[in-house]
């Protein structure tokens, strides 16, 4: 049986107190949306819809860039969870297969949960997913006789018998198309709220001799988002869990707590981190590598045995070659370093091929912008760039050639040669004395007048 996905993320997020959709703030670098798409991804759906309404723009914009056949529904009033799923009805007008309920705000549901809820289904017409909570608070509670569930019966309308449930509904539910719309054409809205709420399909199904069951997960994959402080301790739980499987994968942190990964971020075993290090999108580190404090990376390749930092910065399109060695305070954007070349101090490496074995001396920049154009720099194998030199792209350095510190660069140099461009330096026996005499009565004189 197929599957479709519904991901309501209409909602305004009141809580937020932000411009933004609520379900496009961050974790691990990735919005809330993308970390549901992602799980939902793992059964690989035939069709994904995503309800918006809040921001809609800007929600489909962020769908798109991770899946570029999403389709989208809008809730232009929001009128509850039932509604909303409804909103979704003539995109699966001709689909008969299983659909999947997610919730934007709810990014922690993990793949294989998802496949329970698609197995269970295979014998029930409708699959809940619950989780017994270790403080049931305000959740509905899941009424079940043995393995039937028999209801969802909310809070507020819970008997005292029924509010000792620790059973909760997390509000994912899988039905075949057909049944859910069908289900969903008879919820009402006479409630205080005056909404139509998804959660009374369960009551009616039974209603209608279908079977409806639960499947059930760690309350942590339920946890919603709706405030700041509810993000900010989603993304200490996603962090603590991502290190944990770092570790268990074999890679050492050596202070765990001060590793900040991203939802993509690959680590081959036998890496080492060091402390104070964040990892943005688009990072993977091969076997072997030592990524040292204090360094960020982002969009990046590291391959095996490398080194990177301290206080080093991986932008996007750095592409580091086996041995490679990047040091203290030097960044690197959109440059392929090949094996063996080493880049130590105080440098920045932009829009540049830098070949094997190669040497960058401290303070070596690539002027790789003209304030219009990025330019290309391009060094060869075992070529030697003394400090402070500036390599004034487009320029070519060639194998084994050296430049001279303190050389500005704006010419090709060819393979083997020396190039030097430096002004003459002049010495001027016993000046530096008379200079600060000068100096000093000047300011003597100055002071005495501010007398």
């Amino acid at each position: 049986m197929s599957t479709a996905l519904i991901i309501l993320a209409a909602g305004m997020g009141t809580r937020m107190n932000s411009d933004l959709p609520k379900v496009l703030h961050q974790i691990a670098g990735a919005p809330l949306l993308i970390h549901a798409m992602k799980s939902g991804a793992a059964l690989a759906p035939e069709r994904t819809v995503i309800v918006t309404g809040h921001g809609a723009d800007l929600v489909e914009a962020a769908a798109l860039d991770w899946d570029e056949d999403a389709q989208f529904a809008l809730q232009s009033e929001q009128l509850g969870t039932a509604h909303a799923v409804d909103q979704a009805r003539p995109l699966l007008a001709e689909y008969e297969g299983d659909v999947i309920v997610l919730y934007g705000d709810t990014p922690f549901i993990q793949p294989e949960t998802l496949e329970a809820m698609v197995e269970a289904r295979a014998k029930h017409d409708v699959v809940v997913l619950g989780f017994t909570a270790a403080d049931p608070g305000r959740y509905g509670r899941l009424v079940m006789t043995g393995t039937s569930l028999d209801r969802i019966v909310e809070f507020k309308d819970a008997t005292d018998e029924e509010r000792a449930i620790t059973l909760c509904n997390s509000g994912v539910i899988c039905a075949d198309s057909a049944t859910l719309f069908s289900l969903i054409d008879a919820v009402g809205n006479d409630n205080a709220a005056g909404e139509y709420y998804l959660t009374d399909i369960i009551g009616i199904a039974r209603s209608r001799g279908l079977s409806a069951t639960a499947v059930t997960c760690n309350e942590a994959e339920t946890l919603g988002i709706n405030s700041r402080a509810e993000l900010a301790a989603a993304e200490a739980a996603w962090q603590a869990r991502a290190r944990l499987i770092a570790m268990e994968d074999g890679v050492t942190l050596i202070a765990p707590e001060t590793v900040f990964f991203a939802h993509d971020t690959v680590i081959g075993r036998d890496s080492i981190v060091e402390p104070n290090v964040v990892f943005g999108p688009g990072v993977t580190v091969e076997s072997g590598a030592r990524i040292r404090a204090f360094t960020h990376l982002e969009g990046c390749h590291v391959s095996q045995r490398a080194s990177v930092g301290p206080f080093a910065r991986l932008r996007p399109g750095a592409e580091l070659a086996e041995d490679v060695r990047i040091g203290n305070f030097v960044e690197v954007k959109s440059s392929y370093i090949d094996e063996g070349a080493k880049v130590n101090h105080l440098s920045y490496i932009g829009d540049a091929t830098i070949g094997k074995a190669a040497n960058i001396g401290a303070g070596t920049i690539t002027c790789n912008y003209d304030g219009v154009m990025k330019h290309q720099t391009e060094i060869g194998p075992r070529a030697f760039i003394g400090s402070n030199t500036m390599l004034v792209a487009p320029v070519k350095i060639g194998r084994d050639a050296m430049t001279a510190a303190g050389s500005v660069i704006t010419a090709d140099v060819p393979a083997e040669a020396l190039a030097m461009s430096r002004a003459k330096q002049e010495v001027k026996p016993g000046l530096a004395v008379k200079l600060f005499d000068i100096l000093k009565n000047k300011k003597a004189k100055r002071d005495k007048g501010a007398v």
